[in-house]
């Protein structure tokens, strides 16, 4: 037993603190993730929303202080108890998203008056943010993310049902469990092609044992659950106040938006009708790629008879809603993307939500870019009369374009931010608190 606990402790401890620590690196989009659950087409909790941010960050905290409380026995009835509560949780999320049906309808009351809305399905849980869609090409499906979730149950019910068992780790423990979980996390870091939890993780570890020298029990266990606290924390903070430190989206610094967008094949689709024979009655289905009798008048239409098969299902670009347009309704993606100088886009996801504080910077920084021969656009997904106020009021020269507010989530963690792009490719990108100056920006050219 002593070992399938060994065995089990590793498992869950290793999984929870890389499970937490991608989290983490991205708290901004897992907020966006968590907005799409209260919605009230989806949970119905829309009360939720602005606490958004603030729960992302509690719920990754949580992931990472138990994965390290389970790999150094620290406060077991507690961790056990979180750990069960938190695994069912999430395996409840999970089953919700599988079995979430897109033609259901829920009902809403709108000044007195019952409507029949359509549900939103939540097809991506982001259990593991976009490292997988990043690292492995797609994210887990809700079913793969349920299986998951079934799995580590399996491993998290011994740790809660002997838990007695389980106490603070004496140095032995330490030597057994600590190295294997280390191989453990490598293992997972290689698989997302980001080696930072791994550095995090030994310094984590290296912090504890430096408090187990220095702080006796029961202490020692509360002043190492402080410390790999304030070490997440400080990991959370440095993603909200600049940007995340791994990007695992389409638009990260080295990818190419035109490239994307050329990778996108749409569906085969081959189109059945139905046709009646007036003489004989006899009705057969035709391919409406080949000659099939639509204007002989021998034949009628059978009514709701037409049928679709999908031959091949095409592949979507990651990059398919990056969609330009001007005051006109003129799309100008492809004169952006086509470039030849440099173009500096300044995001600014939602006018009434960007700051303005670091709008001095972008100016300077647009003005030099001009005078340099860049092209300097500002991205919006508000109406035009909202972003010429804004321009106005904060004196930007430069035009202000229209793209999905999803989209421009996407792109970048800050509103505003600054982006840079060379011919479709992404060369740089800046948070709000972070805007360089000319000089730094044309360094990220090639």
């Amino acid at each position: 037993m002593r070992i399938f606990l060994l065995i089990c402790r590793i498992l869950v401890g290793a999984t929870f603190i890389i499970s937490g620590l991608i989290k983490a690196n991205d708290p901004l989009g897992f907020s966006y993730k968590l907005e799409e659950y209260f919605a009230e087409s989806a949970l119905g909790l829309p009360w939720l929303a602005p606490y958004a941010v603030a729960l992302a960050m509690m719920a990754c905290l949580a992931e990472v202080v138990l994965g390290f409380a389970v790999l150094v026995g620290g406060r077991m009835k507690l961790a056990t108890w979180s750990l069960l509560v938190l695994t069912l949780f999430f395996g409840w999320l999970t089953a919700y998203t599988a079995t979430c049906d897109p033609f259901s309808k829920y009902e809403v009351t709108v000044n007195g008056i019952t409507e029949l809305r359509d549900v939103t399905c939540v097809t991506d849980c982001g259990c593991f943010g976009d490292a997988m869609k990043g690292s492995l090409g797609r994210p887990m499906t809700p079913w793969e993310s349920f299986g998951k979730d079934m799995i580590l149950l399996v491993f998290v019910l011994p740790l809660f049902f002997f838990r007695k068992r389980i106490t603070f780790n004496k140095w032995g423990d330490d030597l057994v469990l600590l190295p294997l979980a280390v191989l453990l996390l490598a293992f997972y870091c290689w698989v997302f092609a980001w080696w930072f939890p791994l550095l995090f993780t030994l310094v984590v570890l290296g912090g504890y044992l430096l408090i187990k020298r220095l702080v006796e029990d029961p202490k020692g266990e509360w002043a190492t659950a402080a410390w790999v606290a304030l070490a997440t924390v400080a990991f959370m903070w440095y993603g909200l106040a600049h940007l995340p430190l791994r990007d695992y989206r389409p638009y990260a610094v080295g990818r190419s938006i035109s490239e994307q967008k050329l990778e996108a094949k749409p569906p085969v689709n081959r189109t059945y009708v139905g046709y009646r024979n007036k003489t004989t009655g006899e009705v057969k289905e035709y391919n409406t790629a080949e000659p099939y009798p639509w204007d002989d008048p021998n034949y009628e239409h059978v009514p709701n008879s037409t049928r679709v098969e999908v031959v091949e299902p095409g592949i979507a670009s990651q990059v398919q809603d990056f969609i330009l347009y001007n005051a006109d309704g003129d799309d100008l993606t492809e004169e952006v993307l086509s470039e030849p100088e440099p173009v500096l886009l300044v995001v600014a996801k939602t006018i009434g939500q960007t700051r303005t504080d670091c709008q001095p910077a972008i100016n300077a920084l647009a003005a030099e870019a001009m005078q340099a021969g860049w092209k300097v656009y500002g991205l919006t997904s508000s109406g035009y009369d909202q972003s010429e106020e804004f321009r106005h009021s904060n004196q930007n020269m430069f035009e202000y374009l229209t793209c999905d507010e999803v989209t421009l989530k996407t792109v970048i963690r800050s509103n505003p931010g600054v982006v840079l792009l060379q011919q479709g490719t992404v060369r740089g990108k800046w948070h709000c608190n972070d805007v360089p100056s000319f000089r730094k920006a044309a360094k990220a050219l090639k």
